[in-house]
């Protein structure tokens, strides 16, 4: 548990609190040494009780609290909350999860010699199985890099990716979990057809997205061989996987990355 470093929300939306959770169930941290600053104090209050993290006035308090900061407000804010409190995040670990915001971009806007990762996590951090992409331009130190990987990896598989396909890997890990689910929901929905309790027939879905996925990383197989080895000749597997095939399964997934990158 890193009990010796502080970290700090500027901002507590769903994405921070999943941070948060992920944190907290990996036992990555305590909420003694976490804090959070949001608009809404009330809310904030709630929130970071339910966690026992220390809740913060404001962005400059958050920051002079903290050793490692977490920008977790919406992108259109980024400038106007963190521009006054630029000399203070000039001696700390600057983490940014807000969305288009790469190196080159805080680069401007914080003062030379400020070290700062952009990243983009998935709510699945928050069951410490989310995916936590990273611009592999950054301006941490080895030590600093070393003190995020221990604290983080806890929570989310980090994937460093260049600058260039921040927007696609971000659309297939932050986007990916709407299918996900939506797959669940009809495959659920496909076995309460049968006869399946709902109950039953989600936790069903759901373990078997989370078995199949860690097969995937474990072994390394390509999905294909994974899925020719539960199609048997003349089997059921492949009779499923041919009416998929003929509704156009793939091309609709692909279709649907293309989309959100194409916006």
């Amino acid at each position: 548990m890193e009990k010796q470093i502080k970290i700090g929300f500027i901002g507590f939306g769903n994405m921070a609190r999943a941070m948060a959770d992920g944190l907290l169930k990996g036992g990555a941290m305590t909420g003694e040494n976490m804090c959070a600053c949001a608009k809404n104090r009330e809310r904030l209050a709630a929130n970071t009780k339910s966690r026992g993290m220390n809740p913060c006035e404001d962005a400059r308090e958050t920051a002079l609290w903290s050793d490692m900061v977490i920008v977790a407000v919406k992108p259109y804010m980024v400038e106007n909350v963190l521009m006054p409190i630029r000399d203070i995040l000039k001696d700390k670990i600057v983490i940014s999860v807000a969305a288009g915001w790469p190196f080159e971009k805080y680069e401007q806007l914080l003062l030379p010699g400020t070290h700062h990762l952009s990243t983009m996590p998935n709510t699945p951090i928050s069951v410490c199985e989310g995916i936590l992409i990273c611009e592999d331009h950054h301006s941490l130190s080895e030590d600093e890099m070393d003190i995020f990987r221990r604290i983080f990896s806890k929570t989310a598989l980090i994937q460093m990716v260049d600058a260039s396909q921040l927007s696609a890997a971000g659309t297939l890990a932050g986007c990916g979990p709407a299918f996900a689910s939506m797959f669940v929901e009809a495959l659920a929905d496909g076995g309460v057809k049968q006869g399946l309790p709902r109950d039953v027939a989600y936790r069903l879905a759901s373990q078997m997205i989370v078995g199949t996925g860690k097969l995937q990383l474990e072994t390394n197989a390509h999905p294909g061989a994974m899925k020719d080895a539960v199609c048997s000749p003349g089997g059921t597997t492949i009779v499923g996987v041919a009416a998929l095939e003929r509704r156009g399964f793939r091309s609709a997934v692909i279709d649907a990355i293309d989309a959100i990158e194409s916006r």
